[in-house]
């Protein structure tokens, strides 16, 4: 049983380059969870695409919480997500197969295309094609990006390196905002703007898809052992690497004998890490961060802001997104992935209700709506939530996942992951707006009850897994835990 003290590393420039590099995968998708909402608030989008939510929008006494309730308009945000959701598993095939390094290549390329089809969209099918090729785009990013960084990083080091995926996706969704902020204002073509800004993130993606090593784990595993040791010594920085290569040499000798890694998943051996990072994904999605994040501009309309107000109060979201999440990078590996977990379903579980019970007394759907100090109030609750979320199920609901699984189950076991993320930002983008037209402030109280959920679900069935190298979850995670050690008798 090899210790993580004895992997010796130090860090270099190159392996931080190698991280920065490929975090903008995160930014890639951060900045497409960003415009969507507010290019689907534009007028002149909507005058284009959607002339029917538009005029919906003009009647002065439209329902408060139904104005934007429109399924294709909502199938315009989610088609990347249900095209995310099936390029997750190719992406595991690639990822496995030819390495990550290539699988992020691949990311980047769709996603040019995709941010060049959809900006430049003629009609409603060149859109939807468009976010389907962004979609393809973001399956390869997702799946592949979380495991090279957890798979780089010394493990010491590896939640903070892991979380420059999400840190990365908060930056995006951040300057989305001020894009949308500036764009908003170029008629009539900015939404086409937005969208093709989409390409920046993509090119630097490209880049680093060239400049970044592959993964040590992924060369060992393909029968590249030379390269494997060479680019181990590389990414550590120093020469004695030969503790770690072992391990990987060990894992991936085990993988090997798998030649259906799907088929290994389904084993009763398998389920904790399977069911903990399924869980984790869906849980993200259920504590109501993306309903806040997509929908922060409608959702400071119906509330009362106007147009600019809104997309300036989603700015100051996207701000406490950003800084919070630095909080995660510094607490995980001090701390640890529990209690931030726990810390949090506390702190969203107050504002979630609170939120609920101040638009359930003082919004009506077609009359009143907030005071300037309410609204002010909600501003401030939703700045609550999201540095709660960004310190925790945000940042941990992707890395967990990404290094709990063992090395011949890991690329199949994310893809679930992933692809159930994808699944359920899916459903939650389709039906948040009509669950808001119809369930009105209920639907805060119903993310609410989610949240109290996690917290049980953290507190009795997640392990700790800070410091433990990646290699060896098997033997001293899910082999000592109260609940998951009796899957591990085969």
């Amino acid at each position: 049983m090899v210790e993580s003290e004895d992997f010796k590393s130090k860090i270099t420039v190159y392996v931080v380059v190698c991280w920065i590099l490929a975090a903008f995968g995160g930014l890639m998708f951060g900045y497409d969870i960003g415009i969507s909402g507010g290019v689907t608030a534009m007028d002149d989008f909507l005058i284009k695409f959607f002339p029917e939510v538009y005029k919906r929008k003009l009647h002065a006494r439209e329902d408060n919480y139904c104005k934007y309730d429109n399924q294709i308009l909502q199938l315009f945000t989610s088609s990347l997500y249900l095209a995310a959701l099936f390029a997750s598993f190719v992406a595991s095939k690639v990822c496995t197969k030819f390495g990550r390094k290539p699988t992020i290549l691949v990311a980047s390329s769709f996603f040019l295309a995709g941010a060049g089809i959809s900006s430049g969209a003629l009609n409603i099918w060149m859109l939807i094609i468009g976010r389907i090729l962004l979609g393809i785009g973001v399956g390869f990013g997702n799946e592949a990006v979380p495991l090279f960084l957890s798979e780089i990083a010394p493990v010491q080091h590896r939640g903070a390196v892991n979380i420059l995926f999400q840190l990365f996706v908060t930056i995006g969704i951040f300057l989305a905002n001020l894009v949308n902020y500036g764009t908003a204002k170029l008629h009539p073509h900015g939404w086409r703007v937005s969208l093709a800004l989409a390409g920046v993130p993509a090119i630097f993606l490209f880049i680093g898809s060239i400049v970044i090593t592959e993964t040590p784990t992924s060369l060992i595993e393909r029968g590249n052992e030379v390269a494997g040791h060479k680019a181990l010594k590389k990414i550590r920085g120093v020469e004695d690497v030969n503790a770690e290569y072992e391990q990987i040499k060990l894992a991936s000798d085990i993988a090997r004998q798998v030649k259906h890694p799907f088929k290994e998943l389904m084993k009763r051996s398998s389920m904790p890490p399977l069911i903990i990072g399924v869980l984790l994904q869906v849980f993200q999605q259920f504590t109501g961060i993306n309903a806040i994040m997509f929908y922060a501009p409608v959702l400071f309309q119906t509330v009362g802001f106007k147009n600019d107000a809104s997309l300036l109060s989603s700015v100051i979201t996207g701000t406490v997104n950003v800084l919070s999440t630095l909080v995660s990078i510094y607490a995980v590996d001090k701390v640890g992935r529990r209690k931030l977990l726990l810390q949090a379903c506390v702190q969203m579980f107050i504002s979630q209700s609170t939120i609920g019970g101040m638009l359930l007394v003082h919004l009506k759907a077609t009359s009143n709506t907030l005071t300037t100090t309410q609204a002010g109030f909600v501003v401030f609750l939703v700045c609550l939530f999201v540095m709660a979320f960004a310190w925790s199920w945000g940042p941990l609901g992707w890395l967990i996942p990404s290094e709990t699984f063992p090395l011949e189950t890991r690329t199949a076991g994310f893809a679930f992951a992933v692809s159930s993320n994808m699944f359920f930002t899916f459903l939650i983008a389709q039906a948040f707006l009509s669950m808001m037209c119809h369930m009105r402030a209920y639907i805060f109280f119903f993310f609410a009850g989610w949240i109290l959920v996690m917290g049980l679900f953290a507190l009795f069935l997640l392990p700790e897994t800070k410091g433990v190298p990646i290699d060896v979850m098997v033997e001293r995670v899910w082999k000592k835990h109260p609940v998951w050690k009796r899957f591990m008798d085969d």
